[in-house]
């Protein structure tokens, strides 16, 4: 028997335990999964819409309980008020768009033959979802995938163990059959055995490149679709005729919001050189303001990492960039034990040749150089082995444009970041990896075409 465990990052005491299906209970839960597949998905998009928008409304009238739960889980401050506005502006949106979405396409059709192509759904859904953002991170599968009439496994990261039951008690609740959407408890072996013997119909999975790697291994020879976001280090650039006010607020939340742990959370900025030391001073004002500590205190801005190997990873980082000449700005917080409550830093006279800007941090921390121009800043965002989003800060739309064509990523932002609009693919490329969710492009990557070619005489 293996016991998954969550350690709260508050007291590194365990807040939560609950056991690990057995390979032979996992393949009857995928099983049920797959026999109760077809009549969900012969259901009108009409009656799967309603239902998984009342599961997420059921899930809104939980988050008094969520909001502290999750703070205990991997350290957000209740502050902040939890997930749900942007949980729930995702589901809503792909319900809006899912019958235009998963509406056939005409081919032609006359006297002899009719011709179109149908979207139909994969059958199982097996998504693996992080404990960074777990609710919302997961909902950008979920829902789409229920509305598209597939069944959806989910298995929760064991950092946000309680997380995955919640979903499942809310969508139940609400009348979304328990077989149609099943919360799992696996471990990694079981998970790579089931993946290998070719249970699931697709895979959506955020987390890591190595488990990324890991799941696509596993996959190897099955066929099986894998849909996935990995790791990121996201560039902010800053040119001339940016406001300067937004850009810094903008980027240093971006950098710092949820101790650093955001997927496409701002870790390398490049400020045009006349920028460079005002852009500087207010940053540095603005980190050393925040307030780091027990997340379940309201005035708590900056919570504790999630676990102390992820906040030893950023001081090792740190340690690397200081030994070969970077300038750390801001001083140790008092709040600061050396384990997951870790004092936020900004990193000056940095360059690539150090991890901390090249390799993902995934923490509190962002370093800061000048650059000439827009050659340099180009050259700089692309040289990484990730792309995720790039955020752009300049008042010139068309400039904008260009440079955001030029570089190598998932997402481009104008005078904004770290925000997921639904309306737009969520994607990546290089070692962010492969795929998308959300918008209409979600619903295709959730479906497969099925042509139908008519004849309709002999």
């Amino acid at each position: 028997m293996t016991m998954l465990t969550c350690v709260s990052p508050i007291d590194g005491k365990v807040f939560a335990k609950r056991e690990a299906l057995s390979i032979l209970k996992s393949q009857e839960v995928i099983e049920n999964s797959r026999k109760s597949q077809p009549a969900w998905s012969q259901r009108s998009i009409e009656e799967r819409i309603d239902l998984v928008l009342a599961g997420v409304a059921e899930m809104g009238r939980m988050n008094d309980d969520v909001v502290p739960e999750l703070a205990k889980m991997m350290g957000r401050p209740v502050r902040y008020g939890g997930e749900f506005k942007g949980f729930e502006e995702r589901a809503q949106y792909m319900a809006k768009i899912a019958s235009q979405s998963l509406k056939a396409i005409d081919a032609g059709e006359d006297v002899d033959f009719k011709r179109y192509i149908r979207r139909v759904p994969h059958g199982v859904v097996f998504v693996i979802a992080p404990w960074n953002y777990p609710y919302m991170t997961a909902i950008n599968t979920i829902a789409p995938a229920l509305i598209a009439g597939n069944t959806v496994i989910l298995k929760h990261s064991t950092q946000t163990l309680l997380v995955g039951e919640r979903l499942a008690n809310a969508f139940h609740s609400a009348g979304v059959p328990k077989d149609v959407f099943q919360n799992v408890f696996l471990d990694h072996e079981t998970t790579t055995q089931l993946i290998a013997e070719n249970s699931f119909d697709f895979i959506n999975f955020t987390g890591s490149v190595p488990a990324g790697a890991s799941i696509e291994k596993a996959a190897a020879g099955t066929f099986t679709g894998v849909g996935t976001e990995l790791g990121g280090k996201d560039p902010g650039y800053v040119m001339e005729d940016a406001d300067l006010e937004a850009a810094v607020e903008t980027l240093i939340d971006g950098a710092m919001f949820n101790s650093g742990q955001c997927c496409c959370g701002i870790e390398r900025i490049y400020v045009q050189e006349s920028l460079f030391d005002d852009f500087l001073k207010k940053a540095i004002s603005i980190v050393s303001n925040y307030k780091l500590g027990n997340p379940l205190d309201m005035a708590t801005t900056l919570g504790p990492m999630a676990n102390i190997r992820f906040a030893n990873h950023v001081r090792d980082q740190i340690s690397d960039a200081q030994k070969k000449g970077a300038i750390a700005h801001i001083k140790t917080f008092q709040e600061d034990n050396g384990g997951v409550y870790l004092t936020p830093q900004i990193l000056t006279n940095v360059d690539h040749s150090m991890k901390i800007m090249t390799e993902e941090s995934f923490g509190p921390v962002v370093g800061i150089m000048p650059v000439k121009d827009d050659h340099e800043a180009i050259r700089l965002m692309n040289d990484s082995e990730f792309g995720l989003t790039a955020s752009l800060w300049t008042s010139d739309l068309q400039r904008a444009i260009k440079i955001g064509d030029a570089i190598e990523t998932g997402t481009v932002f104008l005078n904004r970041a770290d925000y997921l609009d639904p309306s737009l693919c969520w994607t990546g490329c290089k070692n962010t990896g492969r795929g998308g969710s959300l918008s209409e492009i979600g619903f295709h990557n959730l479906t497969r075409p099925k042509s139908y070619h008519l004849k309709k005489v002999t």
